[in-house]
C-alpha cells in the first residue's frame, strides 16, 4: 500500500526527521490560505498522486506570489498526470501539498527497502539526489552506496555514519544525519514499511538536513496490525479492479492485454500467463481465486474480469486438489448463466472429479470452449480472441 507525500512526511516528522513547513489544499482558495499561513516569498505547489517523477509531468510548480499559487492550484487540481510509473492512464490529482520554499545547497538520495534476495533491510544512499535513481544506477553505479542491515541486530550507529560520509555530508551535521537515518529506520521497522525513499534529502544553505520529498510503501499483509496506517489508504489512486478484488479477498493484478484469466494458485496463474504469451496473446490480468473457489467466489471473479472493457476472451484454468472440478464447473455454469456473457469462454479443468466437471459443462448447453491441456487452452483462448477482434472489426 502506498501513501501520499504529505502523509509520509507527517509520519517521518514523528520520528525526528526534519521537514519543511507545509499544508494540504483541496482548492485554489485553500492553497492561497496555506501559503499565507506558511509565510515567506516562495512556495512549492505539489500534486499529491501515488507516483514518482511528478516534476517531469508538471506536477510540481514553484510560485513566488499568491496569484501564482492560485493559478498553479487551478491547473493541477483535477488534472490527470501521466508519468513512467502511472502508465498511459495516469492518475488524477485531487489534493495539493503547499510547502515552504527551501534554499538548497545540496541534493542527496536516501532509501530503506526490504531486499528479499539477501533477507535483509538494505540502506541505499547517494550524493547525487534529485534525479531518477534507476537512471543513476545505469550511468554511474559507483555513485550509489548500499549497506545491508541484519534484522536481528538492527541499524548500528557506525552504519549510519558510514552512509552519511558516503553521501558526502560534513562532520558539522553528522549528528543530525545519524538522527535522521536512525529515525527513518525506526519508522521502517515499527510501521512495517517495505520501502521508504527520500529523494531529494537536501542540505540547506543554513546547513540543515531536510526531507524535501518522501515516499512510503507498506506491506499489505501487515496492515491488520497497523490500523492507523490502513486509514491513510487513498483508494482513488489505486487500480479500481485491484481495489475491488482486494475488498473481496481475491488476488488480482491488472495488465494491458485482452485475454482475461481466472486461475486457482499463483504458480499456475503465472504459468497460464506465460502460455498465453507463448501462443501469441496478451493476458489482461493475474487472478488467483485460491483453493476455495465456491460458486459465489467464482461469480465474483467473473465479474472482476469482465469489468475490464478490454477483455475479448476469458480463460478459466483450474487444477482441483483441495477443491473439486464438479464444484468449479457448477460455479462456472452458474456464473455464465447469471452474467449473460458476450465474449468467448475457454475452460480447462484438471484434478479431482475432472470427468464429472467436464460432464457438467458439456451438458450445460452453454457455448463454453473446453480444453484438456494448458497449452491447448492457451491456443484456443488466443484463437477465440482473434476471432472476436476480427468479428468486431467487421
Amino acid at each position: 500500500m502506498d501513501i501520499h507525500e504529505y502523509q509520509a512526511k507527517e509520519l517521518l516528522s514523528g520520528y525526528g526527521v526534519k521537514i519543511a513547513e507545509g499544508g494540504l489544499a483541496y482548492s485554489p482558495e485553500d492553497a492561497v490560505q496555506r501559503a499565507r499561513d506558511i509565510g515567506g516569498h516562495i512556495w512549492a505547489v505539489k500534486a499529491q498522486i501515488h507516483s514518482g517523477a511528478r516534476g517531469k509531468a508538471g506536477g510540481i510548480k514553484i510560485c513566488k506570489t499568491h496569484e501564482e499559487v492560485a493559478e498553479a492550484a487551478e491547473y493541477l487540481l483535477g488534472k490527470r498526470l501521466v508519468t513512467h510509473q502511472t502508465g498511459s492512464t495516469g492518475k488524477i490529482c485531487s489534493r495539493l501539498y503547499i510547502e515552504a520554499g527551501t534554499e538548497i545547497a545540496k541534493e542527496l538520495y536516501f532509501c530503506f527497502l526490504v531486499d528479499r534476495s539477501s533477507e535483509r533491510i538494505v540502506m541505499v544512499g547517494s550524493s547525487q539526489g534529485g534525479m531518477e535513481i534507476e537512471e543513476l544506477a545505469v550511468t554511474n553505479p559507483d555513485a550509489i552506496t548500499k549497506i545491508y542491515i541484519e534484522p536481528a541486530v538492527g541499524l548500528q550507529d557506525f552504519q549510519a555514519r558510514q552512509m552519511a560520509f558516503a553521501m558526502g555530508l560534513d562532520a558539522e551535521i553528522m549528528s543530525h544525519a545519524v538522527k535522521t537515518i536512525r529515525g527513518c529506520y525506526r519508522a521502517s521497522r515499527e510501521l512495517d514499511v517495505s520501502m521508504l525513499e527520500i529523494n531529494p534529502l537536501v542540505v540547506t544553505n543554513h546547513n540543515e538536513l531536510i526531507a524535501l520529498d518522501a515516499k512510503m510503501s507498506f506491506d499489505d499483509n501487515a496492515l491488520f496490525r497497523q490500523p492507523k496506517i490502513a486509514e491513510l489508504r487513498d483508494k482513488t489512486q489505486e487500480d479500481p479492479r485491484e481495489m475491488a478484488a482486494a475488498d473481496r479477498g481475491l488476488s488480482y493484478v491488472g495488465l494491458d492485454g485482452d485475454i482475461g484469466c481466472m486461475i486457482n494458485g499463483a504458480g499456475l496463474a503465472m504459468a497460464t500467463m506465460d502460455m498465453i504469451k507463448l501462443a501469441g496473446g496478451e493476458p489482461a490480468n493475474f487472478l488467483d481465486v485460491g483453493g476455495g473457489a465456491s460458486a459465489e467466489r467464482t461469480e465474483k471473479a467473473f465479474r472482476l474480469v469482465l469489468a475490464d472493457e478490454n477483455v475479448k476472451a476469458m480463460l478459466v484454468n483450474i487444477f482441483a486438489g483441495i477443491n473439486r472440478c464438479d464444484w468449479i464447473a457448477e460455479g462456472v455454469v452458474h456464473a455464465v448463466q447469471k452474467l449473460d456473457m458476450k465474449i468467448p469462454l475457454i475452460v480447462r479443468l484438471s484434478g479431482t472429479n475432472v470427468e464429472e466437471g467436464r460432464r457438467i459443462i458439456a451438458e450445460s448447453g452453454l457455448p463454453i470452449i473446453t480444453a484438456d491441456t494448458l497449452a491447448e487452452a492457451a491456443e484456443k483462448a488466443v484463437q477465440a480472441r482473434n476471432a472476436a477482434v476480427t468479428k468486431g472489426g467487421c
